[in-house]
């Protein structure tokens, strides 16, 4: 969500005359008139991180005084009482539901040069309505809802985005439908909780009977729409419907984000998840058998307070049993003003031990699951984004089916959103390289000549 709110900051930006400045490492080479860090809290280690870029920025406002700096987003929202006091060089501090506000915020700045903070409980104007700068030429979100109406116990979301809000269909439809026809190949649907969209009344959802899987539906009959995602997802309300309505359609990729957090059901039940891991296997049971080629991936939470280290082991045995293709792990982070905040936390040597175990074994799970890739052709979209390596080595990057990071080599002219097939001869853990085959025919007829030659040579 916070990617989606950076688009549409870019937007309303560039709307009102600014132009976007070149990329740079740090915060210490910036030299723009402007600079908006939209922040997030999921983590407790964001807050460092904001004000040790505001003291890099500190210097550069000294040498420019017309630079104007601003914090948005969740942190923002969370600490709109500490910013202006901890760096009072700061201009504008706004907040969650007040992103459409940062132009008049900034003529605020100019006209008084006073620090201009503005943060509201309610949302007034739906984000996705405001302009915007798509990061991606090929790949767009789109939200249909904002905020979150669970009660997890370490999680402070509910407290920055409020309650959920669900967007008109009318409205979600459109946007997409423009996107398709501005070239977009790949839409991915976005919300703290996707399916519970149309569950709760909402000024946004006029038609009560309304639920994801119609809405899903909907999106995956758009005319020239290659590719549809919808992330995340909450394992508790994860519906038949839902599944029936993925496995119907073949432009919505056979992938899906579903948070698992722990193995363990005490832990669960002490996270307020409303759900146990039997239910969510069972989930898991039924994507697989609706749709066989289907991979999944998933969070996990190391060091809960409540957790002991038989819990940890059945998170574990969890992670092995279910087989994810991949997981988001995270050791817990304090945040204020949550039950689980309140708890004895554990020991941070203990934690980082579990840890190291956990992200180990996914990596060897992860490893074994991309061998099956091995000398097999996979169908990819070319991305315009580049890797690290990928200007050194003049590889190529996009995505299979399942969201797969694959980089290539190519003897042709690509463009980004390109679907084209990649003969994969290396695996890693966290990506796949391969060989861009222009004819999958006849490159299908070489591989089956040369194993062909090699029985040959053996009989």
């Amino acid at each position: 969500m916070n990617e989606h709110d950076s688009e549409r900051i870019a937007g309303m930006l560039e709307k009102v005359g600014y132009k976007k400045a070149e990329m740079v490492n740090n915060f210490k080479d910036v030299e723009s008139d402007i600079v908006i860090i939209n922040t997030c809290a999921v983590r407790e280690n964001a807050a460092t991180r904001l004000y040790g870029n505001l003291g890099q920025l500190l210097a550069k406002k000294r040498s420019n005084k017309k630079m104007i700096i601003g914090v948005g987003g969740c942190l923002a929202q969370l600490d709109k009482d500490k910013i202006i006091k901890k760096a009072p060089w700061v201009d504008i501090v706004f907040g969650t539901n007040n992103l459409q506000s940062l132009p008049a915020l900034i003529k605020r700045v100019n006209h008084n040069t006073k620090n201009a903070v503005e943060i509201s409980q309610q949302l007034k104007v739906f984000p996705s309505t405001l302009p915007t700068i798509r990061q991606n030429t090929i790949s767009a979100w789109v939200p249909i809802s904002v905020g979150c109406n669970q009660k997890c116990t370490f999680c402070i979301v509910p407290q920055l985005r409020g309650q959920e809000i669900d967007r008109q269909p009318e409205d979600i439809l459109n946007e997409i439908k423009a996107l398709v026809n501005e070239g977009f190949k790949e839409i991915i649907l976005l919300g703290q909780n996707v399916n519970s969209y149309g569950l709760q009344p909402s000024n946004y959802q006029s038609d009560k009977k309304y639920n994801f899987s119609k809405l899903l539906n909907q999106v995956a009959e758009i005319k020239g729409l290659q590719r549809l995602r919808f992330m995340s997802p909450h394992p508790a309300g994860f519906t038949d419907d839902v599944i029936q309505v993925m496995a119907k359609y073949p432009n919505i990729m056979p992938a899906i984000h579903l948070p698992l957090q722990s193995g363990s059901n005490k832990v669960l039940k002490d996270m307020k998840r409303s759900y146990r891991i039997n239910h969510f296997k069972r989930v898991v049971n039924k994507l697989r058998l609706a749709i066989p080629d289907i991979e999944i991936t998933t969070d996990i939470i190391v060091g809960f307070p409540t957790e002991t280290q038989a819990d940890f082991e059945q998170t574990l045995k969890a992670i092995k049993d279910i087989n994810f293709l991949s997981a988001y792990t995270f050791i817990y982070s304090i945040r204020p003003n949550t039950p689980a905040g309140k708890l004895p936390q554990l020991n941070p040597d203990i934690i980082q031990k579990r840890f190291n175990e956990l992200t180990n074994l996914q990596s060897q799970i992860m490893l074994e699951n991309h061998k099956k890739y091995q000398n097999k052709i996979v169908k990819v979209l070319v991305e315009n984004i580049k890797g690290r390596k990928d200007k050194i080595t003049h590889r190529l990057t996009g995505r299979d089916k399942h969201g797969i990071l694959v980089h290539f080599t190519s003897n042709n002219e690509l463009k980004s959103g390109q679907e084209i097939d990649i003969l994969i001869n290396k695996v890693a853990p966290s990506h796949l390289l391969g060989h861009h085959i222009k004819n999958r025919q006849s490159s299908a007829l070489k591989s089956f000549n040369i194993l062909e030659k090699t029985k040959q040579q053996f009989n």
